[in-house]
């Protein structure tokens, strides 16, 4: 029964970004909150036993460790600075944001959310990066599967009304507190190499033999890092393991050969769903709903509240309101809602920065989660 879940866990993913891609009724369908409903699901209708969990465990850790060098091997560090000056402030803001919030948060919560020195870490980690650090810092700080669902839940949820809200009428209400972006950068057009691939080149020769031998090195860099388990203590050895991989894998982003390999992005991406359908298979529902509801404040007061403080630090130090939205979103949400930001505030000019800037985000998102979620237990244990 485990294998044909494994198998499931493997084949679904592609069928949601098949129908995706087809267009039509299709269109709107969000691959991840698609594999992780469809995961929890799963879990709680009968069909995962209490000895098929440590299983479903073991491949949520693996698909965690072999996305995070897919994911950073298009990183192109010495572009960063094509982001300029002011979005790669704002995004420090953001980051700055989200911790400072995040320590208020659990201060707050500390006796009513065991571990939330750890949930710290998590929002921290998401909301400077995306998903993937929520997932990596999870297995990093062995964050129980329950409030590391209650946190994924409340994120998708909260992030939803955030975006509707950025989209809509963010700018306007903004524009009253920061200055307008300066006319004459709106000229500006962002490059090509922003355009995400579509999922079906993937299969063509050209791309699927690099990119074998992509997820091979992936491997490899997965390997040293659990190898180097075995000569760091017990207790902290998972959060090395994490820690090394991530830094093997910008290490081989400056290789160019390496980085000019088309759809690794997207082949991480892949496997992170695997690792929501996996992790939502795991969760139960009746304790899922039970914690819930502390947990949905926290991340609550952890999304809005970091977003404030943002605004209030890009007033002083002057940034425009494009520009602070679009470093929001690109850390907030990821940089695949860039795009749609940009347009509705109608600066295409930004959809670079964004991209430029989130991409940041998911290289520093663990270190940043994992470091200060330590802190924080050192400070208040």
């Amino acid at each position: 029964m485990i294998l044909t879940l494994v198998l499931f866990a493997i084949i679904f993913p592609a069928v949601v970004i098949f129908l995706r891609e087809r267009g039509g009724i299709f269109k709107w369908l969000n691959p991840l909150v698609t594999c992780y409903l469809a995961g929890i699901i799963i879990g709680n209708t009968g069909l995962v036993s209490p000895e098929m969990i440590s299983s479903l465990d073991l491949l949520s850790t693996i698909t965690v460790a072999l996305s995070i060098p897919l994911m950073l091997f298009s990183i192109d560090i010495r572009s960063w600075k094509t982001a300029g000056k002011k979005a790669l402030l704002s995004m420090a803001l953001a980051a700055a944001s989200i911790t400072i919030v995040s320590f208020i948060s659990q201060l707050i919560f500390r006796r009513m959310i065991p571990d939330a020195w750890k949930l710290s870490g998590l929002l921290i980690g998401v909301y400077t990066g995306g998903t993937p650090n929520l997932a990596a810092i999870r297995t990093a700080l062995d964050v129980d599967m329950t409030l590391y669902l209650g946190v994924h839940t409340s994120d998708m949820i909260l992030s939803a009304i955030y975006i509707l809200f950025v989209i809509t009428v963010a700018k306007k209400i903004f524009s009253r507190i920061l200055p307008k972006f300066p006319e004459e950068a709106h000229s500006r057009e962002p490059h090509n190499s922003t355009q995400l691939e579509s999922y079906g080149q993937i299969f063509s020769k050209p791309v699927l033999l690099p990119l074998l031998a992509a997820f091979g090195l992936a491997v490899l860099i997965f390997g040293v890092g659990a190898g180097c388990s075995y000569i760091v203590p017990p207790g902290i050895s998972t959060m090395v393991v994490i820690l090394i991989i991530t830094t093997l894998s910008i290490g081989a982003s400056l290789l160019p050969r390496v980085r000019s390999i088309r759809m690794t992005f997207q082949a991480g991406e892949y496997i992170i769903l695997i690792f929501c359908l996996a992790v939502g298979a795991m969760g139960n529902f009746q304790t899922l709903l039970h914690s819930a509801p502390q947990i949905f404040l926290f991340v609550a007061l952890a999304l809005f509240g970091s977003m404030f403080l943002h605004l209030f630090l890009c007033r002083i130090f002057k940034i425009d309101v494009d520009t602070m939205l679009i470093t929001s979103t690109s850390a907030m949400c990821s940089p695949p809602f860039v795009g749609v930001v940009a347009v509705s505030i109608k600066n295409r000019s930004l959809i670079l920065p964004g991209i430029t800037t989130g991409i940041i985000g998911y290289a520093v998102g663990n270190y940043l989660g994992i470091l200060m979620a330590q802190l924080f237990h050192l400070i208040f244990p």
